[in-house]
């Protein structure tokens, strides 16, 4: 019957023991009370409290924390805008008791601040400025939570302004503003290549007139060239200049004649071809020639007689 009862006592005396360990992780504060008193805190490893005189009152984080805080704020030019402020704090490992017991809700205390801060520093900016001077406004909310949260026990590591959202109707109208710029200088390039195009077509236009011109003209100078040298081939077998001359245009009559026939997609061409063209054709050359020789002729003797006169 004895041991019956003792049992139980060894039991209860292992559980008690047992209750007086108890393990801290790494990076995490508890706060031991005593009787509802403050009476130690303890870091990470195996710790001992005794037994139904101690109680573990709460545990803090020693890790770096992020808290994200949405702020509607209004801008200068009356623009209603979202910010999102990322505060990165941590608990400082020497001020653990301020941190527990001056400070009961720490987001909602550092919420406060940047409301605060960010509707006092972001009304003071057009809306363009906001996006450029938003390391300013995180700074300036860096400093106001510092300051503050210092005596807590919190240490204010960084403060972002992680995403600007102004309202719909603002950022449809800015996309416009936007679109119409880039498709103003897209228009620019446009012009500007399409007149680039236009003046060197010009210029290639005109080059390949002037080497056309000048083509013609060395064709010109060939074939004059080439009926000098028949004219005074024919001069040396007794035929003189006007039937020479007379004989080259027949033959370039009945050659373009050629010519014409052979080619298969030529316009329809009406020329004088009876037996009596060549001949009515040689007689036109033969009175042609025989009056400009009549008119060089009377041109020079005008001119020895002027200068008999003078």
């Amino acid at each position: 019957m004895e041991l019956f009862y003792t049992i139980p006592l060894y039991v209860i005396g292992f559980l008690i023991l047992l209750a007086s360990f108890f393990i801290v992780k790494q990076q995490t504060a508890v706060v031991i009370e005593r009787f509802g008193r403050f009476q130690s805190i303890r870091n990470s490893g195996l710790q001992m409290k005794i037994p139904l005189v101690d109680r573990i009152s709460g545990r803090l984080s020693l890790k770096i924390q992020q808290l994200d805080v949405i702020v509607e704020t209004k801008t200068l030019d009356d623009v209603f805008v979202k910010l999102k402020v990322s505060v990165q704090y941590v608990v400082i490992r020497d001020k653990v008791y301020e941190a527990f017991y001056k400070l009961e809700y720490p987001h909602d205390q550092i919420t406060s601040y940047v409301f605060d801060v960010v509707r006092a520093e972001v009304p003071k900016m057009k809306l363009d400025d906001v996006f450029v001077k938003k390391d300013d406004i995180a700074i300036a909310v860096k400093t106001e939570l510092q300051d503050a949260m210092l005596d807590y026990g919190y240490d204010i590591i960084k403060t972002l302004v992680t995403d600007i959202d102004p309202d719909a109707q603002v950022k449809e109208a800015m996309n416009r503003i936007n679109a119409s710029e880039r498709e103003k200088i897209a228009a620019q390039f446009e012009g500007d290549a399409a007149r680039i195009v236009i003046v060197e077509k010009a210029k290639a236009e005109a080059e390949s007139k002037r080497l056309q011109g000048q083509g013609i003209a060395d064709q010109r100078r060939e074939i004059a060239r080439g009926l000098e040298e028949s004219v005074e081939v024919l001069n040396k077998v007794g035929i003189n200049s006007q039937e020479a001359s007379a004989l080259i245009v027949v033959t370039q009559h009945y050659d373009t004649l050629q010519s014409i026939g052979e080619e298969t997609n030529t316009n329809l061409i009406l020329l004088p071809n009876s037996p009596q063209a060549g001949s009515d054709m040689l007689n036109n050359m033969v009175a042609s020639f025989t009056a400009s020789n009549q008119i060089g002729e009377a041109m020079k003797r005008q001119k020895i007689d002027k200068k008999k006169e003078e």
